[in-house]
């Protein structure tokens, strides 16, 4: 059996022959019509130093498994990532194993191709300003997608650390980009987070009345980025909820009784079986945790470039001695 390599190097070039924005919608579409099966994440704890995430998907006749783990220290300690990931891709048919990929870059490229759709779905038409608050690693691939379904006229960038700002707005040459204070990238018609923030600091007042927010950085029970008051103020789309009532923006909301219920989920709106937005005026959220059918959707598209391409590197994977 032929086992295709593909490390981030190989997978770059094959991401720009590739449509990764409609790869996503098509997975949130598949999975609101029951046509994928995804368990929800497994979380294995290592402390003091961290943890393992297991992400189990199958649709379409072939299955994924990405494994990743999530070491806050890494970077000063260790010089590594603080997230690094694997991506292991069968034939769901006979179980074959088909590829052993890079999840770093396709969790980074699905992540923002995740708060693209959702902008495509909930944001109001006629949204002309984007905001960004958190300006590490996530921050360059959810611009460029973002700004693709949504052609913004300014964006505003916010950060901690303005000089992550400033070097994200250097680097974004195609785009309006300004520095600003949160507050002021908050009042954006498309807002997207993505911090580790374990205390809910966007607030209600900030947030223009229309207003689409992605919020992204909650990936773990204890983590928020909004103030409850905003979460209640607003029609919550989250992508999977069970993942969101343990690990998403409404975790902690959930978790102390505040918040019981939300308007629907994302591959509900993106196949049809709800309106999404049902007004200009309406403050919509998407929380997003992050799906194993995104990856999987994606490890699909790389592989069948790759084939196409002849990219990656094929080894011989023979089971030795199984018939």
């Amino acid at each position: 059996m032929n086992l295709l390599l593909l490390d981030a190097a190989a997978m770059g070039p094959l991401l720009e022959k590739i449509d990764v924005i409609e790869a996503v919608e098509g997975a949130f579409a598949a999975y609101g019509r029951g046509e994928a099966t995804m368990p929800p994440k497994v979380y294995l704890d290592v402390p003091p130093h961290g943890d393992f995430r297991a992400m189990p998907a199958a649709m379409g006749g072939a299955a994924s498994l990405k494994w990743v783990s999530v070491h806050a220290g890494n970077p000063e300690r260790h010089g590594l990532p603080t997230v690094m990931a694997m991506l292991f891709y069968n034939d769901a048919a006979t179980g074959r194993p088909l590829a052993v990929m890079d999840g770093t870059l396709i969790t980074r490229e699905r992540t923002a191709a995740a708060a693209a759709v959702a902008t495509r779905h909930l944001a109001r038409r006629g949204a002309r300003t984007l905001g960004l608050v958190g300006c590490g690693g996530q921050a360059e691939p959810h611009l460029r997608l973002i700004a693709r379904v949504v052609r913004p006229e300014r964006v505003l960038l916010a950060d901690l650390h303005r000089t992550h700002a400033e070097k994200l707005a250097a680097e974004m040459r195609g785009l309006p980009c300004e520095v600003v204070d949160t507050p002021a990238a908050c009042g954006a018609d498309v807002v997207t987070t993505l911090t580790a923030s374990r205390q809910g600091f966007v607030r209600k007042e900030w947030i223009q009345p229309g207003a689409h927010i992605n919020a992204m950085g909650a990936d773990a029970a204890g983590k928020q980025e909004l103030t409850a008051d905003l979460l209640l103020a607003a029609r919550v789309f989250v992508d999977d909820w069970a993942q969101a009532a343990h690990s998403g923006e409404i975790n902690v909301a959930h978790r102390e009784g505040k918040l019981k219920a939300v308007a629907g989920t994302l591959p509900d709106v993106v196949c049809g079986k709800h309106p999404g937005r049902i007004s200009d005026d309406e403050i919509t959220i998407f929380d997003s945790t992050g799906l194993a059918i995104q990856d999987l959707a994606l490890a699909r598209a790389l592989y069948d470039a790759a084939q196409r391409q002849d990219a990656g590197r094929w080894i011989d994977f023979s089971l030795a001695g199984v018939k």
